[in-house]
């Protein structure tokens, strides 16, 4: 799979001029509700109506969905509104059933993508459809294996493609439901410039109260668009209550988010970008010769373990380094979040050379 600008045919067809918005209910409930949210969502920027039909749920007994019948009161939605409609679709019933009410868009769970084998039954059951299919990423943070979905899609002939980024389950204690992990959908994003990139930010945040930030910082690395969980009633929603907003909220929201260009081409602004662009360089390769000279203090380490017969890990130094790295963080403006991954990764690699020491 190439990156073609022809990937983006489907969202220009839209012609918008603010990021496609996709909002709806996390699960339809009644035929009463998602009629009702349609119409509300009918007054905002909202292009697609979305519901969940069938819903996976971590464990049984939690409300798995109203299934097939779900399908009409979207397709009425959609005859009274004028809204696109979308749902997830997790193996080739479900896919014949939405193909059967006209649904526009189909899109694959974070539960889904992680197993090639349901994906390619899936894209098999929608070769060469001229249908939109979204691909959420997998719950893991896994980059080759969210590409790969996306590639079976394309190897079917299914042109219309796009990728949900919904964040990454960690058993870390979080702000967030599940992680964003920007930096994999930045790479996403360099890999497939052109291939539409939307934020399912409800997922991320599993609360509402940070959903417009995360909203903001999407806009802010270019994406195409976003799919939020609305309801008109939130709180009395029958699942994911604590991450949907009304669809006032969201009207509001999309009103407040700033869209910026993505260059200027005033030449203050270049030489400026120029300038700090060039601090960042040689601060990067300082980074670099002191993650150097810390990793030949490892070595010396494994040497002095190598040589007394002792064991790699430390587990009372190690909590001690992480401890006093997050208090001296703080001091710098660093986050919790950050200092974890930075020296996590840092400590994996003392422990990678200290292990090839002991095993000379």
């Amino acid at each position: 799979m190439e990156n073609k600008k022809e990937l983006r045919t489907w969202l220009d067809k839209f012609n918008l001029d603010h990021p496609l918005v996709i909002a709806g209910p996390c699960s339809a409930e009644t035929e009463e509700q998602v009629l009702k949210i349609a119409h509300q969502l009918k007054e905002t920027d909202t292009s697609v109506l979305r519901a969940g039909i069938w819903k996976p749920r971590t464990r049984p007994g939690n409300f798995e969905g109203v299934g097939a019948l779900g399908l009409k009161w979207l397709q009425k939605a959609k005859e009274e509104t004028g809204l696109l409609t979308t749902t997830e679709v997790a193996n080739p019933i479900h896919v014949d059933l939405a193909l059967k009410h006209d649904v526009d868009i189909l899109w694959i769970g974070a539960r889904t993508t992680v197993s090639p084998f349901i994906i390619q039954e899936i894209a098999e059951a929608l070769k060469g459809t001229d249908k939109t299919v979204l691909i959420k990423n997998p719950v893991n943070p896994d980059l080759a294996l969210w590409l790969g979905a996306v590639e079976r899609f394309y190897k079917q002939d299914v042109k219309n493609l796009g990728v949900i980024h919904r964040g990454f389950s960690t058993y870390e204690k979080s702000k967030y439901r599940n992680n964003p992990e920007w930096q994999i959908a930045i790479d996403l994003q360099t890999k497939f410039p052109d291939l539409p990139l939307i934020l399912d930010p409800s997922h991320i945040a599993g609360r509402r109260d940070i959903i417009t930030d995360l909203c903001q910082t999407a806009l802010d690395l270019n994406y195409d668009g976003i799919m939020v969980e609305t309801h008109y009633d939130p709180d009395n929603a029958w699942s994911d209550a604590k991450q949907q907003i009304t669809p006032k909220a969201l009207d509001q929201m999309t009103k407040d988010l700033k869209i910026r260009k993505e260059v200027s081409q005033s030449q203050d602004f270049q030489e400026k970008l120029a300038s700090l662009r060039a601090k960042i360089d040689v601060i990067d390769n300082q980074l670099l010769d002191v993650l150097g000279k810390r990793m030949k203090v490892a070595d010396e380490i494994g040497e002095v373990k190598k040589e007394k017969n002792v064991a790699i890990l430390q587990s009372t130094r190690w909590n001690e380094i992480l401890g006093k790295m997050i208090l001296d963080g703080k001091e710098h403006n660093l986050s919790e979040e950050f200092i974890l991954k930075i020296f996590k990764a840092i400590h994996q690699e003392s422990i990678n050379h200290q292990e090839k020491i002991l095993s000379e």
